[in-house]
């Protein structure tokens, strides 16, 4: 299997305390994988080095053959990465279709003095991106919104326009953090749809971090544990909800059954 994230010996520290401890994770280019563990596993700490937040304290991170450890989080989305986060971070000011916009901007052509002195090829890129901005409200079904400040969406929509912003950036590997958290069973069986979706219209990878096990054991092929910063088993759901270790550490006596995400 060819490779498109690999994380090798990752150690993150601050100070006396280790939150992510030799990890090694690989994500190939098509996968749809899943990060759990409980709370302080170090799971969003490792998003946060993956996309340039932090720096690792020792170990490697490449995406395809380029070394990305420590880079800044603007040079890394340019590479390819996107994430949404657990707690919403749009622009609640703008309209729905300007927090789709600003997205574009990372993948700009036009420099400073066509943008000063309005050059022909600034309009005609301009009216591209806004065509572009509109085809992706469209599909995710946020067209009917576009005048709409984002601050007065619902929370599904809200979640779902994170996610469609993070599109724009045109990545290879999409990090969804907690895409569940406050949703209603009818919202989480609308996002396992929506996840699938993603990966197969825009052939991308997709990495994310839910505490919700139906929705995790619903839609990821493949599963990683952290238990205090250490990866404990990797594997499909059938062996993740059979591993004696996650039991233990996480699911519980009775794991949850796969292919549902109604809880």
């Amino acid at each position: 299997m060819s490779t498109l994230l690999s994380l090798q010996g990752c150690t993150v520290r601050f100070g006396g305390l280790t939150a992510v401890s030799g990890l090694d994770l690989k994500i190939g280019p098509h996968d749809l994988a899943g990060l759990i563990g409980p709370n302080g596993a170090g799971k969003t700490t490792v998003f946060n080095i993956i996309t340039g937040v932090y720096r690792p304290t020792c170990g490697s991170i490449t995406l395809g053959d380029k070394a990305i450890a420590g880079m800044k989080p603007n040079r890394i989305a340019g590479l390819g990465i996107a994430r949404t986060f657990q707690n919403i971070r749009l622009f609640a000011s703008l309209s729905v279709f300007d927090n789709v916009r600003a997205a574009f901007n990372l993948r700009l052509k036009h420099g400073f003095s066509h943008a000063l002195f309005r050059f022909p090829a600034f309009y005609r890129e301009e009216a591209d991106v806004d065509r572009q901005v509109m085809e992706l409200l469209d599909i995710f079904d946020l067209g009917r919104h576009r005048d709409v400040l984002c601050k007065n969406l619902s929370y599904g929509d809200q979640r779902r326009l994170e996610i469609v912003r993070a599109l724009a950036t045109r990545p290879k590997l999409l990090l969804l953090d907690e895409p569940a958290a406050g949703m209603n069973p009818t919202e989480k069986e609308a996002l396992t749809r929506l996840v699938r979706f993603i990966k197969e219209k825009f052939e991308i990878a997709v990495l994310l971090v839910e505490h919700d096990m139906k929705v995790v054991m619903g839609i990821c092929e493949r599963i990683f544990v952290l238990d205090h910063g250490v990866k404990i088993a990797e594997g499909n759901p059938g062996e993740i909800t059979k591993n004696s270790k996650v039991i233990e550490a996480y699911l519980g006596e009775q794991p949850p059954e796969a292919g549902t995400a109604d809880a």
